[in-house]
């Protein structure tokens, strides 16, 4: 007889975040990489949106946050402005924020130490992705903020483009 396999949303979460951070580098460039990469970027918050759903209290705060997101980042595809660009991500940076919130509280709340919990702890660890989506919006906002400091002629410009 075959047992069928749990549900693992803190697994689950734990390899998306893995595959859109490897697959960042690869897909961030070209016109075919660019939407494959925004649509796998909400694998890990629909993920996470369903772990923090099993707590009683994040169920519609990460719900109505994903949801905003979502809408946020279809307008932005179909609107690529710089200000709703700019918009999609401090609204990712705002959901990545709650999910560690609530993970942490998860996690602090435990009385023994599971796989899940492991797991979980490793998703927190990968949720850097909430520095990810504030540098997007830093380089949306004010493009040619992060420039190699060897490249001074390229930073004297970005400098005298910022101020005039």
């Amino acid at each position: 007889m075959h047992t069928k396999a749990p549900f693992r949303p803190d697994l689950l979460l734990l390899v998306s975040l893995l595959v859109v951070i490897l697959l960042n580098p690869v897909l961030d460039h070209g016109d075919l990489g660019k939407p494959i990469l925004g649509i796998s970027m909400f694998a890990p918050v629909i993920l996470a949106t369903v772990r923090l759903s099993e707590a009683k209290n994040w169920l519609w705060s990460s719900g109505l946050l994903m949801l905003a997101t979502l809408i946020v980042f279809v307008a932005s595809t179909i609107f690529p402005i710089r200000a709703i660009i700019g918009i999609k991500w401090e609204w990712l940076a705002a959901f990545f924020s709650l999910t560690v919130v609530g993970l942490f509280s998860y996690l602090r709340s435990s009385r023994s130490l599971t796989t899940s919990h492991l797991f979980t702890a490793a998703s927190i660890y990968l949720l850097g992705m909430l520095w990810f989506a504030l540098y997007s919006d830093v380089d949306i906002i004010y493009p040619g903020s992060f420039v190699p400091a060897n490249n001074t002629a390229q930073v004297a410009k970005a400098s005298f483009c910022t101020l005039a």
